[in-house]
């Protein structure tokens, strides 16, 4: 992986097309070098051999450069042997992940995979993608933790907020002691399953209103 990872960015997971794709280079490399042997390493053959060694090559590292990766802000698509290609998905532009595998894609396990993100980025699509399901799971699983994080660090600076004013004020009401605890009990609601996100925005509208 090339490109660089941000401050507090971890890796999750990264993937690679499917080995199917490692297939024809492997068969070329094996007839590159048995032509090569039959010719006579010392005549032509080597010519032969040194061909398909180097097709293999090529295609090898192409296919191990190119990559998804998938972090805890964001969901990197990176290819390029000789030159650079890197488009990213961040977390919370996207709206919707979805996979999909033929018949073949089940029995060799790769398929295509499709992040609908925010409407200015439009959708980014992978193919002849390695385990598809496990990419959009890794995918789903960790922006729902980027969320959860995001949350809890709003509800935190909002009780931060209203403590300060608390400490501002000369009297306060009761309604203004309990808000910043009121709040983290929403939150813990929420955490706990108790309350939907519907459900826990519009308490905490009302709470604050």
């Amino acid at each position: 992986m090339r490109t660089a990872l941000q401050q507090g960015e971890q890796v999750l997971l990264i993937t690679h097309t499917s080995w199917i794709k490692l297939i024809a280079p492997v068969l070329v490399l094996l007839v590159g070098l048995v032509a090569g042997y039959l010719i006579g390493f010392l005549e032509w053959g080597w010519i032969v051999a040194l061909a398909g060694i180097i097709y293999f090559l090529l295609v090898y590292y192409s296919w191990k450069v190119n990559i998804w990766v998938v972090t805890n802000f964001r969901v990197i698509d990176e290819a390029g042997l000789f030159s650079h290609f890197a488009k990213e998905s961040p977390l919370e532009k996207i709206n919707n992940v979805s996979y999909d595998q033929s018949l073949w894609g089940r029995i060799l396990n790769f398929g295509h995979v499709e992040i609908q993100t925010a409407a200015e980025v439009g959708a980014t699509e992978y193919f002849d993608v390695h385990d598809p399901k496990r990419l959009k799971d890794t995918i789903t699983l960790a922006q729902a933790n980027f969320n959860n994080i995001q949350l809890a660090n709003q509800a935190q600076h909002m009780a931060n907020a209203m403590s300060a004013q608390q400490a501002e004020v000369k009297y306060t009401t009761p309604a203004h002691i309990h808000i910043a605890s009121e709040l983290e009990k929403l939150y813990q609601l929420k955490q706990q399953g108790i309350l939907t996100e519907e459900e826990y925005l519009r308490a905490k509208n009302k709470l604050l209103s």
